[in-house]
């Protein structure tokens, strides 16, 4: 019942230890409710006064206070570890995904992880509010609750004792059906969390396609699976209440029924009767409170169990064993026969026999056709892809087995063509590298960025909400954004731009080139584009086809020779001339 990666957060036995106590605490305010009300009752029965009862009553009113009281601390203690712990996963899942990498993204589809980083860490939050108080209820108070009984009329607490492992039964019978629908249900709304994404993402070019309609009956057919996989989990969850509300109602009934008969044939009298009677059904309480909400912990295990599973995915060749300097004007980067291979095609190298040597600062643009390995050589320099096999890769003498190496990574900024905005202010997403920057900073990074105008416009300003849900931003200023976060954080000095200017109009593209270029002073850039306008600004050029570096040189140098680099630009200008 217990996911037993719920064991993995921090201070997870203390809370069993606490929610254990609770629990005992609960059984026995539950036993005295039971018993001081039975009291004052069967005093009033034998003639007694009401008046007389004042005390019974009022102990039999703290006990319910007590429970309230308890109840409400309890419920306030939990929410807050589960709001931490939960926190704290969302943070490492963002973390372990970014260190996997945009291929790991991919793989997985970016919807999911989306809803997994929002709605999943919620349901995990729920999970913990739920499931540990309501598993340490079911494990203790009904036994106290049975041994109490047990004292007041042996039948009745051995009845109650035998139909309660009938009832588990059941539930584990139809909670592994339960489980395997709800694991059918959690793949259907991974699949249509990705193909609502991929459907926001490319609406405007399937509407210029003519493919509107045609793909939004692939997205129909996804969500009727997700509802027919919902309402067939829900049907097995119906089931399993209805199997125990008539167990349980049975139990009582029977136990109602022999202790009347006990009482007419006074093989018994009214306390001990009446204590055993109101204290049945909360005998069962605690199975129905889990019950009721079992749908609710199976979503937030298979969450569970899907977040820790990214959590544990294991990163090939990370390492922490090199303390790198700071990339200054002496530093060195040496690439010796590295190759680079996907999983997807098998045999053949995507990068093949990559040369490269560089020393200090510098703009090093990368051009090709499209497939020609230029975003795959930039996912290397990231550390986002591993060589399959090399003679050499050093950073100032240090050997490396490729570029997942932390003392790396932490100098690199890496700019995307799509760069993610998170649903937070305008202000949190351009601190998001450097979230301790001051208003002045920030103020500065936006105007170098050129998105001044653009943060005057909207709603409330920097405070406005953007990304998913909130503002929608063009893709021009969603790069100004990722532009703002590289001008906010000025200690790293190694640059890696991948197409960032792809999908803009010749107009933005210009506008931002201006307030590009100064950002590359005194830092190492490498720039993979197929932007011909680009070149003039690099200080050296690698040109690249079918995953090769087929030349390399300076501007002048590739342009007056009649070699690739000038049949790329023949062939990316119909044989215009080069502007």
């Amino acid at each position: 019942m217990i996911d037993k990666n719920i064991f993995k957060f921090e201070k997870i036995r203390p809370v069993f230890v606490g929610l254990a106590a609770y629990s005992i605490l609960q059984a026995l305010l539950i036993i005295g409710q039971a018993y001081f009300l039975s009291k004052s009752i069967t005093n009033v029965w034998s003639g007694e006064t009401v008046r007389a009862q004042f005390v019974n009553i009022g102990i039999f009113f703290g006990c319910f206070m007590m429970r309230q009281l308890i109840n409400f601390i309890k419920d306030k203690v939990l929410d807050k570890y589960a709001y931490e712990q939960s926190r704290k996963v969302r943070q490492q899942l963002m973390k372990k995904v970014f260190s996997l990498g945009p291929n790991f993204v991919q793989r997985e589809g970016s919807g999911n992880m989306v809803t997994m980083a929002i709605e999943g860490i919620s349901q995990i939050e729920n999970y913990l509010t739920i499931i540990l108080p309501k598993i340490t209820n079911m494990m203790i108070v009904p036994w106290i609750i049975a041994l109490f009984v047990f004292f007041q009329n042996k039948r009745s607490a051995i009845i109650l004792v035998l139909v309660f492992p009938v009832i588990i039964i059941f539930m584990i019978v139809l909670g592994y059906a339960a489980r395997s629908k709800a694991d059918k249900q959690y793949e259907g709304f991974q699949r249509l969390s990705n193909h609502y994404l991929d459907t926001l993402r490319g609406l405007e070019t399937l509407n210029l396609l003519g493919l509107g309609k045609r793909y939004a009956k692939n997205v129909f057919k996804v969500s009727e699976d997700y509802r027919k996989a919902t309402m067939s989990t829900l049907k097995i969850a119906i089931l399993s209440t209805f199997a125990l509300d008539f167990f349980s109602t049975l139990s009582i009934a029977l136990i109602a029924l022999l202790l009347g008969i006990d009482l007419i044939e006074q093989r018994i009298v009214l306390l001990p009767a009446l204590t055993t009677l109101i204290l049945a059904p909360d005998f069962f309480l605690p199975v129905r409170d889990f019950a009721n909400d079992y749908h609710a912990t199976l979503d937030g295990g298979n969450t569970l169990k899907q977040i820790f599973g990214i959590l544990n995915e294991e990163e090939e060749g990370i390492t922490d064993n090199l303390s790198l300097t700071d990339w200054n004007a002496s530093s060195n980067l040496t690439l010796q026969n590295v190759n680079v291979k996907y999983a997807s095609t098998k045999d053949k190298n995507t990068l093949a026999d990559i040369n490269f040597e560089w020393q200090g600062y510098g703009k090093i643009g990368v051009v090709g056709l499209s497939g020609s390995g230029k975003s795959t050589l930039i996912k290397l320099l990231g550390g986002f892809l591993q060589p399959a096999d090399y003679d050499k890769i050093a950073v100032n003498e240090h050997e490396m087995k490729g570029f997942r190496e932390v003392s790396w990574q932490r100098q690199l900024f890496y700019i995307p063509q799509d760069p993610y905005i998170f649903h937070a202010s305008l202000a949190e997403n351009i601190k998001f590298y450097v979230p301790e920057a001051s208003e002045a900073e920030v103020a500065l990074a936006i105007e170098q960025a050129g998105l001044k105008e653009v943060a005057a416009e909207l709603p409330n300003g920097l405070a406005t909400i953007i990304g998913e849900g909130g503002h929608v931003l063009s893709g021009g200023q969603m790069q100004r954004v990722a532009l703002a976060r590289a001008f906010l954080d000025k200690n790293r000095h190694i640059l890696l731009f991948d197409e960032p200017t792809a999908h803009l109009d010749i107009e933005t593209e210009a506008e931002l080139k201006e307030t590009i270029l100064p950002m590359f002073d005194n830092k190492l850039v490498f720039f993979a584009t197929h932007r011909l306008h680009w070149m003039r600004e690099m200080d050296y050029i690698l040109v690249m086809d079918k995953g090769q570096i087929v030349e390399s040189g300076t501007y002048e140098e590739l342009i007056a020779k009649d070699g690739a680099y000038k049949q790329f630009v023949n062939e990316v200008t119909g044989g215009g001339e080069h502007v």
